[in-house]
């Protein structure tokens, strides 16, 4: 059986990042039309409250478009972080403050593990680069391992790219959603005697029990 991660491993591309691949048909909040918005406030009371604000709106713009990666400087330009009608963009610095708000647990004040760093260079490399949980780890592996279930196929290997690729997932909440992921949701699951994991990176395959 092969190891999985506790974290999220760097990814090799940008795809299902904060860049929709069709056209935006996100409900913006008025807030993201209100020019102070794109600028992080001095008064502890007033960043909390925009900090989660901020974190509410990734993670369902997130949600939305199916995304579940962000590379912080390519999103910068994305319609999420960049309303071209009232001409403000958030700045990379706040960015990076509002994903490690989202990082922290809420009881030290964060915003629920809402999102992840992906690390570059080990624990040390730059934030440049982060997983979205719409959908926090576990509730994604329950949701799965239910389908596997609902499917009939307890006991039966499935490869990675079936599961988030197969023609049988089309139209799944997580049909789309990037091998390394799926790999970080079935962490807790493999580490709970509820699944398996064979294979290399890239071959890698699953069976739930």
């Amino acid at each position: 059986m092969s190891s999985l991660p506790s974290s999220l491993p760097p990814t090799r591309s940008t795809t299902s990042t904060s860049t929709p691949t069709k056209p935006d048909t996100f409900p913006f909040p008025p807030t993201h039309s209100f020019p102070p918005f794109y600028t992080l406030q001095p008064t502890l009371l007033t960043l909390h409250s925009q900090l989660t604000k901020w974190s509410i709106l990734i993670q369902r713009y997130h949600a939305h478009h199916h995304l579940y990666r962000l590379h912080l400087p390519t999103a910068l330009s994305s319609p999420l972080f960049h309303n071209t009608t009232i001409h403000k963009r958030l700045s990379l610095s706040a960015l990076v403050q509002i994903i490690e708000y989202m990082s922290k647990p809420e009881k030290d004040g964060g915003g629920g593990q809402s999102a992840e760093w992906i690390y570059s260079g080990g624990k040390s490399g730059e934030k440049t680069e982060a997983c979205i949980w719409w959908r926090r780890p576990e509730e994604w592996a329950e949701v799965i391992a239910a389908w596997v279930e609902h499917t009939g196929q307890k006991g039966v290997v499935l490869t990675f790219y079936e599961l988030v690729n197969g023609e049988a997932v089309q139209g799944e909440e997580w049909a789309g959603m990037e091998e390394q992921v799926l790999a970080r949701c079935l962490a807790g699951l493999v580490k709970r005697g509820k699944a398996q994991v064979f294979g290399e990176e890239g071959e890698k395959g699953v069976k739930f029990f």
